[in-house]
Order: C-alpha cells, then structure tokens, then sequence
C-alpha cells in the first residue's frame, strides 16, 4: 500500500512539474472597455508573479484596439512595461488596423502586427496554448 501511495505521489508530481513548465496562454480582446484592459494587466501579472516562465500572448483586435494605440491607451505604461520585460507578446490584427485606417507608427512599442488576429488565435489553440476571452 505504500508503494502504491509513493508511486501515485510520483506520478503527480510529474504532472505538475509538467503542466508548469509548458504553460501558454492567449488572451482575446475585442473589447472598448478600459476595465477589460486593465483585466488583462491584472492576470498577466498574476500568470506571471506565479508562473515566471509562462508565455502569454495578447491577441488585440476590433474595439479593443485603442488599447495599443500610443494616443488613445489608458494602460500605456503598465502594457509597455510588460511587453519591455517580455512577459507578454501583444499583438494587433492587420485587418483591424487597416480598417480603422491605423498603421505600424501609431502603435505602442513593442506591438506587433499579425494579419489576422482570429488565425493568430486559432494557430494558437492548434499548439495546444490555452485560450481566455476577456470581456465584462
């Protein structure tokens, strides 16, 4: 009975150690709302303060692209820092940005343009990342 216990603990042990070390997690936004912004600040820095070697994307598209836009961002600094300590990946959908007539220039530092930012998403799923809506 003891070994069985032992090797069960084991087991779960590898699991864990697992599940840490390969933990991805794209975060979808399409929302105008500052609240969700900050929402997404919030849990990345959670994500991070628990698991520093997590890899965290920000897929940005529709409303939600104030967000990253250098003249219109309410969480300018806090986005930037995490992105400036590489803690997150913030990228911006292509058609987004062509659509509201916004181009590379406009943009905060470190954000990069994917041409569509549902494939982004959907590439990601396919590696096996995990997938969060933020939204109120």
């Amino acid at each position: 009975m003891k070994k069985l216990i032992l090797l069960s603990m084991l087991l779960l042990a590898g699991i864990f150690c697992y599940a840490q070390a390969d933990y991805k997690v794209v975060f979808d936004i399409t929302s105008k709302n500052p609240e969700d912004h900050n929402t997404i600040v919030r849990q990345v820095n959670a994500i991070m303060n628990s698991n520093p070697d997590a890899k965290l994307e920000v897929a940005v598209y529709g409303d939600a692209l104030d967000m990253v836009l250098k003249d219109k961002s309410k969480i300018a600094p806090a986005l930037t820092q995490l992105i400036n300590d590489k803690k997150v990946c913030v990228k911006v959908c292509g058609f987004t940005m062509k659509r509201n007539n916004k181009d590379e220039s406009q943009l905060l530092p470190g954000v990069q343009v994917v041409p569509d930012a549902i494939y982004e998403i959907i590439s990601r799923q396919r590696e096996g990342w995990g997938y969060i809506k933020v939204a109120h």
